[in-house]
Order: structure tokens, then sequence, then C-alpha cells
């Protein structure tokens, strides 16, 4: 299928059909990256331990900075692609991969360098102690030999997705999500390497995620090429992070609470606490990751119509967006409701202390999922129609200012619930945010 009628694909065919269509290997792709960090979890968990299991949420953050920088790019460059593709301008839209791809390039590999530069003060800073430095050693420096993967697999997959090969991103996060697992289980269980074995299963998946990626542009449906020189390179530059800065800061935004909470309650709880928040955290990934494949789903469509002025098509997908990332949200808040202690078997070999703190944290935390569907799925509309002030203002919102804000506020008043208090509260404020702002923008008088 060429170019010109992938795109009349997204203009013409029924919203329904087309979303679903989009929507299965999406969610699979979100899904199973998650499982990258899931697969270690469970296997650390269970077969090292507790602390292990602490000490891989400790270096979680790391994982953030380089998945965050491959979606500012590939996500702000492949939403540019599409909208001039919607507008028939080809050669344009290769100007943004081109530029993306060599910023995603630049960007990471500083990155990578910062972080081997500043070893030791980075395990410090992201709450290391005196019993979980042991294996955050045997674990993070190997993550970051294989930080190119990180960057370039989350980058690859935007730009494959919206040149009409959803399928493949979805063979490609499925197959390296499953060697992770088979890895972990032969370096950590078969042969005994510890922390080292699931770092390096990690990073082997992920490269292999990339080799099936690349094999897209040696296909009869690529439509991704080099364009040299760049057109109005400042200008694009800066369009490019501009659209990107969204799902930047979602993802980068968690790392960075994640690395509050940690501080917060070891302040508060001991290393104990982040062992119980990193059963919560590998839970919310697994579901905000499929909010995030909802979103993929719906972002290319929206984008598309969105260059070519079709905004009845825009609001139909808008609307399944938010059906959907409402319901897969109300999954884990049921479940925590009615057995928390479910997802902490599920992670670890529990001890008593950890059996009676856990349950209270996970039923107050997991109260953010009434509201984080709705939020999530709007900061993505907003982003797909370039409304990136929008996107980018519930973004900080939910993501840092008021988290972050709560998290060092209230326990000095409620203790440790005040923690958990923090990301419910602030996700209830930007649900209210969210739907002030969706009032005031009208792209038709029809608008969702």
């Amino acid at each position: 299928m060429n170019v010109e009628s992938k795109k009349e694909k997204l203009l013409t065919h029924p919203i329904n059909k087309l979303f679903y269509a989009y929507l299965l290997p999406s969610v699979s792709g979100t899904f199973v990256t998650s499982v990258y960090i899931l697969a270690d979890s469970v296997i650390i968990g269970k077969k090292i331990g507790q602390e292990a299991l602490t000490a891989l949420n400790i270096v979680l953050p790391i994982f953030s900075l380089f998945f965050s920088i491959g979606l500012l790019f590939g996500v702000g460059g492949s939403i540019l692609l599409s909208i001039e593709r919607g507008k028939g301008n080809e050669e344009k839209a290769n100007c943004f991969f081109t530029l993306s791809l060599f910023l995603n390039l630049l960007v990471g590999g500083l990155a990578m360098l910062l972080c081997f530069g500043c070893y030791e003060s980075l395990v410090l800073c992201l709450g290391g102690s005196e019993f979980t430095i042991p294996y955050i050693n045997q674990y993070l420096p190997t993550i970051l030999w294989g930080g190119a993967s990180f960057f370039f697999s989350t980058f690859f997959q935007a730009f494959i997705r919206n040149d009409k090969a959803p399928k493949l991103a979805m063979i490609a996060v499925i197959t390296g999500g499953i060697s992770n697992i088979i890895l972990d289980i032969v370096f950590v269980i078969g042969w005994n390497m510890g922390m080292k074995g699931a770092a390096l299963a990690t990073v082997l998946g992920s490269v292999i995620v990339n080799g099936i990626l690349l094999t897209h542009f040696f296909s009869k449906k690529n439509g991704l090429v080099l364009v040299f020189p760049f057109q109005t390179l400042l200008k694009n530059v800066l369009s490019i992070i501009k659209n990107g800065s969204t799902s930047f800061l979602v993802d980068i935004s968690t790392g960075i609470v994640t690395l509050c909470f940690n501080l917060q309650l070891i302040k508060y709880m001991g290393d104990i606490g982040v062992t119980v928040y990193g059963i919560i955290a590998n839970v919310t990934l697994i579901f905000y990751s499929l909010c995030n494949g909802v979103n993929q789903a719906a972002q290319p469509i929206i984008s598309t119509n969105f260059g070519a002025g079709k905004m009845d098509r825009i609001n139909q997908v808008k609307k399944l967006a938010i059906k959907n990332c409402v319901v897969v949200c109300l999954i884990p808040f049921v479940i925590a409701m009615v057995a928390p202690n479910l997802f902490t078997y599920i992670f670890i070999k529990p001890s008593e202390q950890v059996l009676r703190l856990a349950p209270k944290g996970i039923r107050i935390f997991f109260l953010g999922f009434l509201f984080a569907g709705y939020n999530i799925a709007m900061t993505n509309y907003f982003q797909s129609v370039t409304a990136a002030g929008r996107s980018l203002l519930l973004c900080l919102l939910r993501g840092i200012v008021l988290c972050l804000s709560f998290v060092f506020i209230l326990p000095i008043w409620l203790g440790v619930t005040g923690i958990w208090l923090a990301v419910p509260l602030g996700e209830g404020i930007t649900f209210l945010v969210a739907l002030a702002i969706k009032r005031s923008f009208h792209t038709n008088k029809n608008s969702f």
C-alpha cells in the first residue's frame, strides 16, 4: 500500500473499524513495552528478594529518561509527519522524520554520557542506601550501556506506527518482550546471574525490538526517507519539541515522581516503603501503558484528519479514546478495593510487614484511576491536534506540579497517608481542569 492510499484510508474508512484496527497493535505494543520492567520486577522480587526489588524501583527513573527522549522526538516528529501528509506535503513530512532522527541520536547520546560521567552522584541522588547500592551497581551499568536501544525503540515505534505499519510495531515489541521474559528466566533463574542478568535480558530484549523495527525501512510499504537539507531548521526543531513535549513530560514525570516518592518513603518508612511503592508503580505502569496504547491508536487518525480539516471524524475518535481509557483504568481500581494484596503476591514473597502496610497504600493510591483515564485521553487529544499548550498544561498538572506539591506538603500533617494521597488528589484536580479546558476548546460547534 503506497503512502497516498494509506493516507486515504485514514481519511475515509469508518472510524470504528479504523480505530479498532489500530487499537490491538498499539495496546499490545505499549503493554509489552512495560513487560521489560515488569518481568524484571517479578523475577527479581521472587528470586532475589525485597531489597533487590527496592533497588530496581530506585533506578526506574533512568528508564523514564531514555524512553522519554525517544518519545520527545518520535511522537513530536511523527505527529507533524502525519499532519503534513494529511495536507499532501510528503517531502516536508520526511524532513520532520530526518530531523527528529538526528535530534534523538544527539540528545540520547548526551544523556548516556552524562549518566556515566556522574554515576556515583546519580546513584546517591536516586536514593541508594547501604542496603540497595550493591544491587544497583549490579543492574544500572548494563542499563546505561544499553540506553540507546531504549530511546531508539520508542522513537522508531512512533514513526513506523504513523507510517501505517502498526502491526510491525506490535510484532517487534511483543517479540522483544517475550525474549526479555525468556532471557530473564535463563539468566536470573537458570544461570543465577542476579541483577546483572536481569539488566542484560532487558537490554537484549530492546535490541531485538529495534532489529525488527528496522526491517520496515527495507520493505515496499516504507514511506520514511531521509531528506536533506532540512527546511527552516530552527523552526522545525522547535515544532518537534513543542509537539513532543507532552509525551516527553508524561514519561519523564513518571521518573521524577518515582524518585520523589522513593525519597519521601525512605524518610517516613525506610526501604520497606519503597518496596510497597515498587508494587504500586509496577501495576500503575501496566494500566497506564494500556491507556497509552489506546491513545497511540487514536493519534495518527486524529492528526491526519486534522491536517485534512475533518473535524467530525476527529471527534468520533476522541470519544472512543476516552471511553476505552476510562474502562482500562476501572480494572485496577476495582481489584484494589476488593483484593489489594493480590498485587503484592504477584511481585514478591511478602513479609508480614509488607502485607500489613501495602493494602492501605494501594487502596488510597488507586483512587487516582477514577480520573486518570479521562486525563490521559484528553492530554493526547490536545497533543494530536497541535494544541500543545493545553496538552502541556494537563501533563504538568497531573505529572509534576500537583503530585510533587502534595507528596512533599501533605505528609507534614498526614504522615505516610499524605504520600499515598498525592496522586489521587492530583488526578482529581486535573480532571476538573480538563473538563474546563474541553468546554473552552472548540474545533467546531459540534465539538465533543
